[in-house]
C-alpha cells in the first residue's frame, strides 16, 4: 500500500500574507488543490493525507470530498508535520510519498518516476541541477570556497520511502528541525536514490513565486476538463459577433445545435451599443437567462498616444473595456454558465502606437481572474489568441504574412472546446499557431 502525504501546515510568515500561501488562489483555484488533483489522478495512492493546521481543517473539508483524502493536524516544524503524517498512516502502509503542497506544478512523470524508483530503492529524492554557481560561506560576508556545481543538486519533492525505514529515521533523529526527510535517512547511513525533477516544479514561498506560477500556468497546456457537456439547445450571447472570431464562433455553435445571439451595432437581430449601460441593461433583461457570454468586441487603430483626441481615447477605452464590463455586469447567467473574455497577446507588454488597446487587454485579464474568484458559481476564463486574421488585424497590419496568422475559426474552435468543459475557471488559455 502506498500513501501520499502532502505537507501544508505552514503559516505563510515568509509570504507576508495573513492567508497561508497554500490557500491562495492560483488561476482561480487554491494552490494546494492544484497539487492534490495531480496526486488524486494516481490510483496507486490508496490514501492521501493532508497534514494541515487545525484552524483550516473546516475550510479544507468544504473543498475536498474525495474519500481517499484524510486530514491530519500538523506540527510546529516541517519535520514534526512529516512525523505526524507518518504515524497517522494505516498499518498496512508499505511506502510513503511526501510532497510539499505548495509545489503545484509537480508533474505526473515526476510522481511516476518516484513510484518506479521505489521498486528498487528504499529512499528516493527528486533533484535538479543548479545553473547558478554554488558558493560556500561560513559567514554571510565572506566566501569560504566555490565547489564544483556539477556535484551539487537542488532538492525538491516528492520524496519517497519504504515506510518502516523513514519511520525509523524519524524516531532516531537528534535534529528536530530537518529541512527534509532525506536528511534524516542519511543520518542513519542509508543511501538515497535520485530521480530527475523539473525547473517548473517550483515551491511557492513568496509573492515573486506566485507571479512566476501564474506565468507557468498560462504557458502550460490547456487544462484537462473534469467533464464535458453538450451545447445542444443552449443559448450563448456573443458580444461583437458580426465579424472575425465572433462570427466564426456563431457558425460553430449553430452546428452544435446551440443558439448564438449576436450582439453588436450591426447585428440584424440584436443591434446594440454595448458601450451604453442603459441600452445594454435593457437588452439583457429582454434576453433573460443565458448559458454563456463571449466577449469578442475590440477596436484597434494605430496612432501614437500623444496624437489621440479625447474622443478617440474615450472610444478606444469604451469599446475595448467598458462594453465588456457592462456585459459581464448585466448578463443573466444560469448557474454553471460561462463567461469567456477575449484578450490579446499584447496584454503582457504595452505596444507602440496602440498603447490603449494593449493596456485594455491587460485590464481584461486581471478583471477576469478577479471576477472568477468572486463568482465561483460560474466558469469564467480568458482566451488569449496570438495574431489572428480578423478584419481588424488585416486593416491595421496589411503587410503581415497570412501563413503566420491564426484563422478566426481556429480561435473559435478553442472557445467552443472551453464552453463544453466544466471545472475550468480563472484560466488564461493561449491559442497559438500550430
Amino acid at each position: 500500500m502506498i500513501t501520499a502525504i502532502l505537507l501544508m501546515s505552514g503559516t505563510g510568515e515568509r509570504f507576508g500574507s495573513p492567508t497561508p500561501k497554500q490557500f491562495l488562489n492560483l488561476s482561480g483555484k487554491k494552490i494546494y488543490l492544484h497539487t492534490l488533483e495531480t496526486f488524486l489522478s494516481f490510483s496507486e495512492f490508496k490514501e492521501i493525507l493532508l497534514v494541515c493546521h487545525r484552524e483550516h481543517m473546516e475550510e479544507i473539508k468544504k473543498d475536498v470530498s474525495d474519500p481517499r483524502v484524510r486530514l491530519i493536524e500538523g506540527g510546529y516544524t516541517r519535520q514534526d508535520s512529516s512525523y505526524r503524517g507518518l504515524i497517522a498512516c494505516r498499518r498496512e502502509t508499505t511506502y510513503v510519498v511526501i510532497h510539499d503542497a505548495v509545489r503545484p506544478f509537480v508533474s505526473e512523470k515526476i510522481i511516476q518516476d518516484n513510484l518506479d524508483a521505489l521498486k528498487k530503492h528504499s529512499a528516493v529524492n527528486t533533484c535538479i541541477s543548479s545553473a547558478d554557481t554554488i558558493v560556500h560561506a561560513e559567514t554571510f560576508d565572506t566566501i569560504t570556497s566555490i565547489p564544483n556545481r556539477s556535484k551539487y543538486l537542488r532538492g525538491q519533492t516528492p520524496q519517497s520511502f519504504f515506510y518502516p525505514l523513514l519511520l525509523e529515521a524519524h524516531e532516531k533523529a537528534t535534529d528536530q528541525n530537518a529541512s527534509d526527510d532525506c536528511r534524516l535517512i542519511l543520518n542513519i547511513n542509508h543511501p538515497v536514490h535520485i530521480v530527475a525533477g523539473s525547473e517548473d516544479n517550483i515551491k511557492i514561498t513568496n509573492e515573486l513565486d506566485l507571479f512566476l506560477a501564474e506565468q507557468l500556468m498560462r504557458r502550460m497546456n490547456k487544462p484537462t476538463p473534469k467533464n464535458t457537456t453538450s451545447l445542444k439547445g443552449k443559448t450563448f450571447a456573443i458580444a461583437g459577433g458580426t465579424g472575425g472570431i465572433g462570427s466564426a464562433l456563431a457558425k460553430l455553435l449553430e452546428k452544435e445545435g446551440a443558439h448564438p445571439l449576436i450582439l453588436s451595432k450591426s447585428s440584424p437581430s440584436y443591434p446594440i451599443d454595448l458601450t451604453n449601460f442603459k441600452e445594454t441593461q435593457a437588452l439583457f433583461n429582454k434576453l433573460g437567462p443565458i448559458d454563456g457570454l463571449i466577449n469578442c468586441v475590440g477596436h484597434l487603430s494605430l496612432k501614437p498616444f500623444h496624437t489621440l483626441t479625447p474622443e478617440e481615447i474615450d472610444h478606444t477605452i469604451n469599446t475595448n473595456l467598458h462594453s465588456l464590463l457592462y456585459s459581464c455586469r448585466l448578463a443573466q447567467l444560469k448557474p454553471g454558465g460561462h463567461i469567456i473574455n477575449l484578450s490579446s497577446s499584447s496584454f503582457s507588454r504595452g505596444r507602440k502606437s496602440y498603447t490603449l488597446y494593449s493596456s485594455a487587454k491587460a485590464a481584461i485579464v486581471n478583471f477576469t481572474q478577479g471576477l472568477a474568484e468572486e463568482r465561483p458559481d460560474l466558469h469564467i476564463n480568458t482566451i488569449i489568441p496570438q495574431r489572428t486574421a480578423t478584419p481588424m488585424r488585416i486593416a491595421n497590419f496589411p503587410d503581415e504574412e497570412p501563413s503566420t496568422l491564426l484563422s478566426p475559426t481556429e480561435v473559435a474552435e478553442e472557445i467552443l472546446t472551453l464552453l463544453k468543459q466544466t471545472g475550468t475557471t480563472a484560466a488564461l488559455l493561449e491559442v497559438r499557431k500550430k
